[in-house]
C-alpha cells in the first residue's frame, strides 16, 4: 500500500509540475509560438573576436569590416520572434551595432539594424531615431524582434515596444554581436545570454 501511495504522490508531483510549468517564458507578442531552433555561422573580420557568446571588437579602426557576428538561418514569411539579453562590459568606441534583421534573396542587405552609441543610446541605423536610452557599461539589456514578414517588424526592450516598421515580403535572418557602422569604431565587448527563437 505504502508503495502505492508514493507512486501515486509521484504522478500527482509530476502532474503538478507539468501543469505549473511556464510555457516559453519572457517573450513578448501575442502568441501561441512554436519554439526555433535555427542553425548559424560565425562572422569574425579585421578585429572582431567571438569567444562562446563574447563579441570583441578589438580596435579603433573607424574604416573596413570589423564585425564579429552569429548569422542565423533564412526564413521565408510568416512571423518570427528573435530574443537575447546584451551586456557591455567594456566601450571606448561609439556607434557598433548589436543585433540585426537582414532582407536575404533578390533584396539582400540591411534592414533594421540596432546600434548602441557611447553614453547608452540605443539607435535605429537607418534613420537616427532612438530607440531606448540606459545600455552602458554593465547593464544588462533584453531585446526581442518580431518580424511578421509583409506587415510589420517590431523591436521591443526589456519587454517594452519601442519601435514598428513596415515589413516588406520576402527573406530575411538575424544576426547579433557587434558590428562598426559606417560612422563608429571600437573598441567594445559585448555578451549576450539568453538566445532564444520562436515563430507562428
Amino acid at each position: 500500500m505504502r508503495r502505492l501511495h508514493g507512486a501515486v504522490v509521484f504522478a500527482a508531483a509530476a502532474l503538478g509540475l507539468a501543469v505549473f510549468t511556464p510555457a516559453a517564458d519572457a517573450q513578448v507578442g501575442t502568441g501561441p509560438w512554436t519554439a526555433d531552433s535555427p542553425g548559424y555561422s560565425e562572422q569574425q573580420r579585421g578585429c572582431g573576436k567571438i569567444s562562446g557568446l563574447t563579441f570583441q571588437l578589438t580596435c579603433s579602426t573607424g574604416s573596413g569590416d570589423q564585425r564579429a557576428e552569429r548569422r542565423y538561418t533564412t526564413y521565408t514569411g510568416g512571423t518570427h520572434q528573435f530574443e537575447g539579453s546584451f551586456k557591455i562590459t567594456s566601450m571606448s568606441g561609439s556607434r557598433i551595432s548589436l543585433k540585426q534583421t537582414f532582407r536575404d534573396g533578390s533584396n539582400a542587405g540591411p534592414y533594421f539594424l540596432l546600434a548602441v552609441e557611447k553614453g547608452g543610446r540605443l539607435y535605429a541605423v537607418h534613420g537616427g531615431e532612438t530607440i531606448a536610452t540606459g545600455a552602458t557599461v554593465g547593464t544588462s539589456v533584453r531585446v526581442n524582434t518580431i518580424n511578421q514578414v509583409g506587415s510589420t517588424h517590431k523591436v521591443y526592450i526589456n519587454g517594452s515596444q519601442k519601435d514598428s516598421v513596415s515589413s516588406p515580403g520576402g527573406s530575411y535572418y538575424d544576426k547579433f554581436g557587434s558590428y562598426r557602422t559606417a560612422s563608429g569604431a571600437g573598441p567594445i565587448t559585448v555578451q549576450w545570454s539568453g538566445i532564444k527563437f520562436w515563430h507562428k
